[in-house]
């Protein structure tokens, strides 16, 4: 309109008293959201002015390990640590696979995205670990505000995954020297409680059985059958060194019916028709294929594990069960088993050390009779 005064839009903005200055807000409480009502409001109707549950968080951590299923599993040793260096602290972990975390353990699960990574780089910390060389988790801790960090960074000049604190030296180098990690005697644990700077006490995992869920495992052998041995018979697909051939399975099923035990066959879908196979030959317990938490209920429901290194593996180890291991490519001393059970290997010396396949073209696999896991089995889990 011609001759109109022009002002400033905020000139017709109505300025509102916030009323943050009228309504008690506490978000330093590890309750408080922000962006939606916290658990306690929803739930009892509390707000902030008289809230019996107020709790202030202490330090604030960020913990970096996104996969794979079994890493993330054996990671969780380390929250029992911080929990005790920090009491009061507030822990957010960023992973690919935020189901297998401790839900009532962890106070923040993100998982790793680009939204996630936008807004941990806005916020600040006070400790920021990162247990991953992949080039976007060093990243990521390389951009992420954090008073002390631990763990791999990215060189900015050439992009190569590096140490940001001396302590994760030796965790680094034994992970880009092959003579460096065949030397190595300190287990995986062990090594991730010292690059963030903590001796290790034989802290155990932190860990969910699932057993809230109701499970009917009415299909398993009951209890006068003998003890429920699990049987992971799978390894997944990139170390196929690793595999066991169906004749040692059916010979070592055999022998546990013999002993008095009750074998059970465990795998996922890339198992099903070995097991399926192992089943008819022997007439082995097979509940069939299930969803990650019904199956940790499942190992659950074991009395001891034989398995190969997998994902199976952790979970028997998280879930404190005698896990009679098999190896052959890897360190054997990687593996810490909290005194349950033992770790068995073929009867001649592997030479193909994190190797996909043989040298020798015939898996030493094929040289772990099934009576040495057998033997092991008995030792560690008694009739």
């Amino acid at each position: 309109m011609a001759g109109a005064l022009l002002l400033p839009l905020a000139t017709f903005v109505p300025r509102v008293p916030s009323l943050l200055h009228n309504v008690p807000v506490r978000p330093d409480c590890r309750h408080f959201r922000g962006d939606l009502p916290c658990r306690p409001n929803k739930e009892h109707g509390y707000t902030c002015a008289e809230c019996p549950v107020y709790a202030p968080a202490g330090k604030r951590i960020l913990l970096i390990k996104l996969g794979a299923i079994g890493d993330v599993i054996r990671t969780t040793p380390l929250l029992r640590r911080l929990r005790h260096e920090h009491p009061g602290c507030f822990i957010t972990w960023l992973t690919l696979t935020p189901a297998i975390l401790p839900q009532r353990e962890v106070d923040e699960i993100l998982k790793f995205d680009y939204a996630s990574a936008l807004q941990l780089q806005a916020r600040r910390f006070d400790v920021a670990i990162n247990l991953d060389k992949e080039k976007e988790a060093c990243a990521l801790l390389l951009n992420v505000r954090a008073e002390a960090k631990f763990g791999y960074t990215l060189r900015e000049y050439d992009g190569v995954p590096w140490p940001v604190n001396p302590q994760a030296d030796h965790k680094y180098l034994t992970g880009v020297f092959d003579q460096l990690s065949l030397a190595n005697i300190k287990p995986y644990v062990q090594e991730i409680f010292e690059l963030c700077g903590f001796d290790f006490q034989g802290e155990e995992y932190v860990f969910d059985a699932h057993d809230d869920r109701g499970y009917d495992w009415e299909a398993l052998p009951p209890a006068a059958q003998g003890p429920r041995i699990g049987l992971n018979t799978g390894c997944g697909d990139r170390w196929t060194t690793r595999l066991w051939s169906t004749e040692k399975w059916i010979e070592l099923i055999h022998g546990l019916q013999a002993a008095g035990y009750a074998p059970v066959l465990l795998g996922g879908e890339a198992e099903h028709p070995r097991n399926l196979e192992l089943q008819a030959a022997t007439g082995a317990a097979y509940p069939g294929t299930f969803p990650l938490p019904q199956f940790i209920n499942l190992v659950h429901q074991m009395q001891g594990i034989v398995t190969q290194v997998t994902m199976g593996m952790h979970i028997s180890i998280a879930l404190r069960k005698p896990t009679i291991l098999m190896n052959n490519i890897f360190n054997p001393h990687e593996f810490d088993l909290y005194g349950r059970g033992q770790l068995v290997g073929p009867n001649r010396q592997c030479v193909c050390f994190y190797r996909g396949t043989c040298k020798l073209g015939t898996s030493c696999m094929e040289d772990l009779p099934a009576a040495k896991v057998l033997q092991a089995v008995r030792e560690s889990v008694p009739l």
